[in-house]
């Protein structure tokens, strides 16, 4: 299953973004999504998982999106929310898959049998970090990230 992961789009869903997310079959957001319009675009792609980030709590449209979703994907257990600092709070034993934004930076790491993703700020760019999305492969035996830049600008 091909999955998109996107984060931090802040009101901007770029061309290449839905470019690098075409021929998913799940997209996740990891909140600070901005604008509704982007949650509906990205629908129309692959069914959504999303989480509110600390932007969209003061926009009264977002009231009805969770601050962290649990669920599986080809059995792997997924544990999404915004804030890597929310964590520790709500990691349950099984997890094997933690995706995360806010902090705008793309990160891929494993530690133990458990996939830590970041995919990164899609929106506005921020200070010299990159603008980028992973594309995750979730197979029965392996989870498979990657990360697609979306602007070619050194950071």
């Amino acid at each position: 299953m091909k999955v998109g992961v996107i984060s931090d789009t802040h009101g901007l869903l770029r061309a290449e973004a839905l470019e690098a997310l075409q021929g998913c079959e799940r997209i996740i957001h990891a909140g600070d999504i901005g604008k509704p319009e982007i949650l509906e675009q990205l629908e129309a792609i692959a069914p959504l998982y999303v989480v509110r980030g600390n932007n969209d709590l003061k926009l009264p449209w977002a009231g009805r999106i969770a601050d962290h979703l649990r669920f599986e994907l080809e059995g792997w257990q997924v544990l999404l929310v915004h804030d890597m600092a929310d964590v520790p709070a709500l990691l349950e034993e099984g997890t094997r898959l933690v995706i995360t934004g806010h902090s705008h930076k793309p990160v891929i790491e494993w530690r133990g049998e458990r996939l830590f993703l970041n995919p990164g700020s899609a929106g506005p760019r921020r200070f010299r970090l990159p603008v980028t999305v992973a594309v995750l492969e979730v197979k029965p035996d392996a989870l498979e990230p990657r990360l697609i830049s979306l602007l070619d600008i050194p950071a």
